[in-house]
């Protein structure tokens, strides 16, 4: 008896099915990481905001001009931070970067204390107010408190 020539036929194609169906997945998952790098969005995975823990120490009234503050604030742990990358937030209105505004130094290290001087706030004794650091290349709040002045 005599194989049957048709089955042998019918195994043979699905090897060939199997082959152009891998071919073009893979095809598919290059062209989308290709694309992904050629149109921008892989630069975006890298700006992360760093890991780091600070502490809001005093949030005092400035004599002059009056309703002025000066929030002191040390970096209690995580990764050095470059302060010019740092944006200070208080009641939700920007008020510079940590390093324009204070005299601490690049980077910014555990254990180091800034006073920041914020401008034309209009607080009194006893208001609380909203503490924010944002990191200016990846848009994230790093850290957020409220504190009363004193």
């Amino acid at each position: 008896m005599k194989p049957s020539t048709q089955s042998n036929a019918d195994d043979r194609a699905v090897s060939p099915v199997i082959g152009v169906i891998l071919m073009v997945a893979i095809t598919v998952i290059l062209a989308a990481v290709i694309g992904t790098f050629v149109l921008g969005l892989g630069d975006q995975l890298g700006d992360t905001a760093p890991q780091a823990s600070f502490e809001v120490d005093e949030v005092t009234l400035n004599a002059t001009p009056p309703g002025d503050v000066n929030v002191g604030i040390t970096k209690t742990g995580g990764q050095d931070i470059d302060p010019s990358q740092i944006t200070i937030s208080l009641d939700g209105t920007r008020s510079g970067t940590v390093a324009s505004n204070s005299s601490l130094s690049d980077p910014w290290q555990s254990g180091v204390k800034g006073t920041v001087g914020l401008i034309g706030s209009g607080y009194d004794t006893g208001d609380t107010v909203e503490i924010r650091l944002i990191h200016d290349p990846s848009g994230n709040v790093i850290y957020e408190d409220t504190a009363e002045v004193s």
